[in-house]
C-alpha cells in the first residue's frame, strides 16, 4: 500500500481557499462600508448646491416672496414693504423682462422668472421683484450683463400690476428705478415707480432715495434663495 501523503497539494489548495475567503471578506467589507458610510463633505456640498439651484421651483412662492419684507426707511428706522401680489407665470419671455434681455436670458439657460409686487410702508412707491433662475452660476454672471446696473430701469424687469389694487397703474412708462443683483444661479431684479402712475419723464427732479428700499428688499430675497444650507441627514427634507 502506498502510504505517501500528498500534503503539498493539500496545503496549496487550502491556502488558495483561505486566500479566496479572505479576499471575498475584504471585498464584502469594503462594499458594506461603502453602502453604510455617511456622505462625504464633497457629496454634502454638491447636494447643497443642487438644493439651492432648485429652490425657485421647490419652495412655495410665499416663501420666496414673503407677505412683508423689512427695509431701512429713507427717514431712518425700520419699515416693512407689503406684498401686493405674485404672478402665476414663470416664463423667461418679454412679459417678464424687456425684449432686449430675453435672448440673453435664454442663451444663459434661463429656467424661469418669478415676479411679485410690493408697496412701501407709506404706500407711495411700488416695486416689482423678479427672481431669475439660471442653469448655473456662470450663466447667471453672463446674464447679469444684459441688464442696466446704473440704477436705470431699462433694460430690466417689467412691472407687475394687479387690477383693482394700489398697483393697477404700474406700467413700464411709470418705471423710474431698477437694479440687478446676482448670487449663485440667481439674478434678482427690481423695477420701481410711484403709486400715482406718473410717467418717469413727468416725475420732476429725480429722488433716488425714495426707491432705495427696493434694492434692500431684493437683497433679502436673494440672500434667502442663494445661501447654501448643508444637508441634515436626520431632517425629513433631506435624503442621504
Amino acid at each position: 500500500m502506498n502510504s505517501a501523503r500528498p500534503w503539498p497539494t493539500l496545503v496549496v489548495a487550502s491556502a488558495l481557499t483561505l486566500f479566496c475567503a479572505v479576499t471575498a471578506g475584504v471585498a464584502g467589507s469594503a462594499a458594506g462600508t461603502e453602502l453604510t458610510r455617511g456622505p462625504s463633505t464633497a457629496e454634502l456640498r454638491t447636494a447643497a448646491a443642487q438644493e439651492v439651484a432648485e429652490r425657485w421651483r421647490a419652495w412655495p412662492t410665499g416663501r420666496i416672496f414673503p407677505a412683508t419684507l423689512p427695509y431701512s426707511a429713507e427717514q431712518g428706522g425700520r419699515e416693512r414693504a407689503h406684498r401686493v401680489g405674485i404672478s402665476p407665470h414663470s416664463a423667461c419671455g418679454a412679459d417678464a423682462v424687456d425684449a432686449k434681455a430675453v435672448e440673453a436670458l435664454r442663451a444663459a439657460g434661463c429656467k424661469g422668472v418669478l415676479r411679485a409686487t410690493y408697496v412701501d410702508a407709506l404706500r407711495g412707491v411700488l416695486v416689482t421683484i423678479g427672481v431669475v433662475a439660471l442653469r448655473d452660476e456662470p450663466g447667471a454672471v453672463h446674464a447679469k450683463s444684459a441688464f442696466a446696473d446704473n440704477g436705470k430701469p431699462a433694460p430690466g424687469l417689467r412691472p407687475l400690476a394687479f387690477t383693482g389694487t394700489v398697483s393697477d397703474r404700474f406700467t413700464p412708462a411709470v418705471r423710474q428705478s431698477g437694479s440687478v443683483r446676482q448670487a449663485g444661479p440667481y439674478l434678482v431684479l427690481t423695477t420701481a415707480g410711484q403709486v400715482d402712475g406718473r410717467p418717469a419723464d413727468a416725475a420732476g427732479e429725480p429722488r433716488p432715495a425714495i426707491f432705495a428700499f427696493a434694492t434692500d428688499i431684493a437683497e433679502r430675497v436673494l440672500s434667502e434663495l442663494s445661501t447654501p444650507k448643508m444637508p441634515d441627514c436626520a431632517a425629513r427634507e433631506w435624503r442621504c
